[in-house]
């Protein structure tokens, strides 16, 4: 890197090295120096500020893999990430100060996918945090500058890793269709199903019902505005006429008594991560009242709809943060969800 290629530093030297946590094998996450790439023209230096845990940085730690990708060589985790800008390549056009949050997903940006919007479903896309490609649990990240988006001042740069999930959120609500005066069913109130029913208020949604086993979870929901919680470990559905399930939970129980409360022409949205093949969806069923079964794969667009939501105070970003760790205890960050189930979103500071 020259100096030459770089504007907007606003500092007199940038690092060539960051300390990262890297996963070596199931269980085996350190805390290294990494080597940081090259600016390139269109790259940024992100100072990073926060860092949030998602399920699948919990199941790569503990497994190793997570579904069907593998872990086959040391990757840094993490596609959750806020920080600030320290320096620009010299064609990028954000400056040096600007806090910013990371779209983690690298699309090509130029096969017909793409080309037609849905960049999201890129057959050769690539995502932060996704072994092999490294993330952003790293003091330091060189950015594609189209992955940033700026945060204003009301969503410090501290928090502003929880508008990934709230992307994941916004896209599923829209994937689903949810419109005024709709009774939807959101299966599953961890962070994301938590966020959805958020995020279905503010379309107008005249009926939210939160469903899960954990009652310190179903408390949260209807804290945020669920008109109805079930804990389903202990009492049934009893439902029907529903408009809208939004599966967050990833359980096929969960997606298949949940298909059953629909009303005719409804439809059914799956967020929650998918297991390979799924047995006891009531397929009859849906075909019967024409129900729509589509599901949600991360985010198109959807991020300055989240920001939006967050800075205007639609969506409360705080209330689902539970508890920060800072790099050094990344491993206590990536079980804390599993010891503790009163935790929800779990941030690394820097």
């Amino acid at each position: 890197m020259t100096t030459q290629a770089v504007r907007h530093t606003g500092r007199p030297s940038l690092p060539l090295t960051t300390e990262a946590a890297v996963l070596h094998g199931a269980g085996d996450i350190r805390i290294e120096q990494k080597p940081l790439k090259p600016l390139g023209p269109n790259d940024v230096l992100v100072e990073m500020r926060s860092g949030g845990i998602c399920g699948s940085d919990m199941h790569y730690f503990a497994e190793g893999r997570n579904g069907t990708n593998i872990l086959r060589q040391p990757t840094v985790l993490g596609h959750e990430g806020a920080g600030v800008v320290i320096a620009a390549g010299e064609a990028a056009r954000i400056a040096a100060g600007t806090a910013v949050v990371i779209e983690p997903a690298l699309p090509c940006r130029k096969c017909p996918t793409c080309l037609s919007g849905r960049y999201n479903l890129c057959p050769t896309g690539t995502c932060f945090g996704s072994p092999p490609t490294d993330g952003v649990f790293a003091r330091h990240v060189v950015v594609p500058e189209t992955a940033l988006h700026e945060l204003p001042d009301s969503i410090p740069a501290e928090i502003g890793a929880a508008i990934e999930p709230l992307a994941v959120a916004v896209w599923a609500v829209e994937r689903a269709q949810v419109e005024a005066g709709h009774r939807v069913l959101i299966t599953g109130a961890g962070p994301i199903g938590l966020l959805v029913a958020q995020v279905a208020a503010s379309r107008g949604a005249s009926e939210i019902i939160v469903t899960d086993v954990n009652d310190d979870r179903l408390a949260v929901a209807a804290a945020f505005g669920a008109t109805k919680t079930i804990n389903t470990a202990n009492e049934a559905l009893g439902l029907g006429d529903m408009d809208r399930l939004i599966e967050c939970s990833g359980n096929s129980r969960a997606l298949a008594d949940g298909i059953l409360t629909l009303a005719p022409a409804a439809r059914a949205t799956v967020v929650g991560q998918a297991r390979p093949t799924v047995d006891g969806i009531p397929l009859g069923f849906l075909q019967r009242y024409e129900i729509d079964l589509v599901t949600a794969f991360r985010y198109a667009n959807a991020f300055p709809t989240a920001i939006q939501l967050a800075s205007s105070g639609v969506v409360d970003l705080r209330s689902i943060i539970t508890s920060t760790f800072d790099l050094a205890n990344a491993a206590a960050a990536l079980t804390a969800p599993v010891t503790d189930p009163t935790k929800l979103k779990v941030l690394i500071t820097y």
